[in-house]
């Protein structure tokens, strides 16, 4: 199938909405499909939410290494399209496959062996723990499952195709509704799992749509045909492949790790914080669609005119990409401060963890219009094939500058739940202003251009 989308020619808006919206469909009906898990989990018990919550983090880390694949295999191989080496697109079309497959063994034998422990210091009781590693244990073992898929969908991503991916996620959404209550409860000759059918519905569908998948692939001048000699390493571009995805995986890791530090300090407050948290964060995703959207959308259209050195086409769709952005977060803000107890209300009538979710919401509604610039700046760093500023931005943003001020909040401050969340807050729309100059100065290098032609703002 021949490229529809002329990545280095298309007017930037354009390309923006061809791209962005069908992966920010797609980016919905993802979160949609975690919200019917919360749901479900919700009428299993309140402790079966907080289990959930606090599995989360682990689960992350398969999402990390999934989300390094995408938007590094898909910076790769659309930098080789741009460049119109299509032998090159290809080969890496192949190897990502193949570090899926590694990498998967990897994540595996650390989630199985190791949740135990994780979950242990995160505080959590000899029950709670039993709770969510029923739900881990199956996730990790379906893991060469989620990045199988994953990979198959960096190689349509790096063609511009984000639509097939949103048609799975969203078709997964309506299938998930079918399947969990099955799971949970049990049906005629399926037993009921309880919280554990709620990961084997998770991974039956991504089995089927990882098949479907691959036969889409191999619609595209990208075929992925079962042959042996196919799959034989060459090793420069399987080091590509790492030296790209996995700054990316161990920044997104960092978010995991970040997340397990924050739900470490909530659940001094009890089940009832971690569950209001747990249950708000996963709302507050749907918020933050756009911009997952864009970042899909930036790294596929800043990768192909970085192979093809249209530099003058990066500036544009970095800045016009953050304006959108910022301005669709702003409206989200304003539906997330006025709406926030409701919107907990959905999935639990339990007053405390109402109180919790509410409060954070209203106070991450001030926080939401800034994470177009580092969303953003990711897939810049990205297509520009520096994903290691990656790994740092979401080391101090998202490990050392959240533990220090959280534990400066509640051991010398003695602050309560929603003061740690003013001061990230703060915390955030200071590192958001760095990151922006950040971007800026790379650019500016990268380019050999002047700083004084280079922004009007």
């Amino acid at each position: 199938m021949e490229q529809k989308l002329n990545f280095t020619s298309t007017p930037i808006l354009k390309l923006l909405r061809q791209i962005a919206i069908p992966s920010m469909t797609g980016s919905l009906f993802q979160t949609l499909f975690n919200l019917v898990d919360t749901f479900y989990a919700g009428k299993i018990s309140p402790e079966a939410l907080a289990a959930l919550a606090k599995a989360f983090p682990l689960y992350f880390i398969i999402i990390s290494a999934g989300i390094g694949i995408v938007a590094g295999c898909n910076s790769l191989i659309a930098s080789s399209l741009g460049a119109n080496n299509k032998l090159a697109a290809s080969i890496y079309s192949y190897h990502s496959l193949i570090y899926a497959f590694f990498l998967s063994i990897v994540i595996t034998f650390i989630g199985i062996f190791f949740s135990h422990d994780l979950l242990k210091i995160m505080g959590s009781s000899t029950s709670s723990i039993d709770l969510a590693k029923e739900y881990t244990d199956i996730i990790f073992l379906g893991t060469i499952i989620f990045l199988i898929l994953t990979s198959l969908n960096a190689v349509l991503y790096a063609q511009g195709d984000t639509k097939t991916y949103r048609n799975i996620l969203i078709l997964g959404v309506f299938f998930n509704i079918i399947l969990n209550p099955i799971f949970i409860f049990g049906l005629f000759f399926i037993p009921a799992f309880g919280v554990a059918g709620l990961a084997l519905s998770t991974i039956l569908i991504q089995f089927v749509a990882c098949i479907y998948l691959y036969f889409k692939v191999n619609k595209t001048e990208l075929k992925i045909k079962i042959n042996i000699s196919n799959f034989f390493i060459r090793r420069n571009f399987l080091l590509n492949i790492f030296n790209q995805c996995m700054p990316i995986t161990m920044a997104l890791f960092l978010v995991a790790s970040g997340s397990y530090l924050l739900l470490s300090f909530i659940s001094i407050f009890g089940d009832s914080a971690v569950a209001g948290y747990g249950t708000a964060v996963r709302f507050e995703h749907l918020f933050s669609l756009p911009v997952i959207g864009l970042n899909t959308a930036v790294i596929s259209i800043a990768g192909q005119n970085f192979g093809a050195r249209r530099y003058d086409r990066i500036k544009d769709v970095y800045s016009k990409a953050i304006f959108v952005g910022v301005f669709i977060m702003c409206i989200s803000a304003i539906i997330i401060y006025v709406s926030s107890e409701s919107i907990i209300r959905i999935f639990t009538s339990d007053l405390e963890v109402i109180k919790f979710g509410s409060s954070y919401l209203k106070i991450a509604a001030f926080i939401g219009p800034i994470y177009p610039v580092f969303f953003i700046s990711h897939a810049l760093f990205t297509a520009l094939k520096k994903t290691y500023l990656i790994f740092y931005s979401n080391l101090f943003r998202m490990v050392i500058l959240p533990f220090t001020i959280v534990w400066i909040i509640l051991n010398v401050m003695d602050g309560y739940f929603h003061d740690i969340f003013y001061g990230l807050l703060i915390m955030n729309w200071f590192l958001g202003i760095i990151m922006f100059l950040i971007a800026r100065g790379l650019m500016i290098k990268t380019f050999n251009e002047q700083k004084k032609v280079f922004f009007i703002f």
